[in-house]
């Protein structure tokens, strides 16, 4: 049997946009199952891989989310304010350091250990990104600031703490339509977590 990659050859990329992301142009010829090559173009959208995590609480059986403006969301006849797992890019640190730091900036909770539970592609047609899911456990003596995320970043972020079954009812509800954040609370669900 061939080797997947061998059915692939790039043949030209061209920069579309470097503007808050990378945005390229690729053509590449394709080896098709019945054997034939077939060029083909298609775009391609590189902001980097990140990192989410669901901070969640036993006893108090909740979670916290954080609510922000996604302008894509908006664009796309919503109103744009999403409620969300903490999530951020990696920017160059191990997954682990850098969703403990995310989960600090957005939300407040300090977190001191951290569970990877899967990696996934969430858009593959057009971002290269993959994300490195984790869940946490956080207690309310973890609390050392009101989050929020980073200004300068143009971030203004609403921490929100959820009962579960709350959290669980808001996905039927259409409440809660962040495909990250439906996949943690369902893991959560699945695994007998909570």
């Amino acid at each position: 049997m061939q080797s997947e990659q061998t059915r692939i050859r790039l043949i030209d990329n061209q920069t579309l946009s470097d503007d808050w992301y990378l945005l390229k142009k690729y053509t590449f010829d394709f080896l098709r199952r019945d054997g034939r090559w077939q060029r083909q173009s298609r775009e391609a959208y590189d902001r980097g891989n990140g990192a989410t995590v669901l901070l969640y609480n036993r006893e108090k059986r909740s979670v916290v989310l954080v609510r922000q403006f996604r302008l894509p969301a908006y664009l796309n006849d919503h109103d744009g304010f999403l409620l969300e797992a903490a999530a951020g890019l990696l920017d160059n640190l191990s997954p682990e350091d850098r969703i403990k730091a995310e989960a600090e900036e957005e939300t407040g909770y300090r977190i001191a250990s951290v569970q990877k539970v899967f990696e996934a592609f969430m858009s593959p047609g057009s971002v290269t990104e993959k994300l490195h899911f984790f869940i946490a456990q956080y207690h309310d003596d973890q609390l050392t600031g009101a989050g929020g995320g980073i200004e300068e970043e143009g971030e203004d972020v609403e921490t929100v703490e959820l009962g579960f079954d709350d959290a669980l009812r808001a996905i039927k509800e259409g409440k809660i339509i962040d495909a990250k954040t439906i996949m943690l609370l369902q893991y959560l669900a699945l695994e007998g977590v909570m």
